[in-house]
């Protein structure tokens, strides 16, 4: 797995959100944008960590970025995870093709089928400024990524 590095224009994809809409990353260029690749909607680490962004968008919306979480969840499936725990922000589904969104980030775990902790902050033209990945087990802090963010 290669993660892309920092300077490198992230991978372009474009899949499909919790409602069934087309988000296609390079189509958000203008702001800047944070992905969030987490293993499973549902699980204690995960819950906990899309809280976390949930508690902190006004800090987002502060710096104009646009939140991604990423998951390898059916989009049926991301939509009570958002509804459930109350997530304004957009839950990519990465089902299918399996993982494939992941892989081009280098963050797929082929072993367990899920992604790796792996975020990545983007400025408004698409060039990875910051990016992080963490294992499975270990949760990710929400104030390094508004420390990464861009200056609006």
């Amino acid at each position: 797995m290669t993660v892309p590095h920092v300077g490198s224009t992230a991978p372009d994809f474009t899949t499909k959100n919790q409602y069934g809409q087309d988000i296609t990353l390079s189509a958000l260029r203008g702001v800047p944008v944070v992905i969030v690749f987490y293993p499973f909607a549902f699980t204690r680490i995960c819950t906990f960590e899309l809280a976390e962004l949930r508690d902190s968008v006004a800090a987002f919306d502060e710096s104009g970025a646009r939140v991604l979480a990423i998951s390898t969840d059916t989009m049926f499936t991301l939509r009570v995870f958002a509804e459930q725990e109350r997530l304004g922000f957009d839950l990519l589904t990465d089902h299918w093709p399996h993982g494939q969104i992941a892989s081009s980030y280098g963050v797929f775990d082929d072993e367990l089928g899920c992604a790796l902790r792996g975020t990545f902050v983007l400025d408004a033209h698409g060039i990875i400024v910051w990016s992080v990945v963490n294992s499975i087990g270990a949760a990710r802090t929400v104030s390094s990524v508004l420390a990464a963010l861009p200056s609006a």
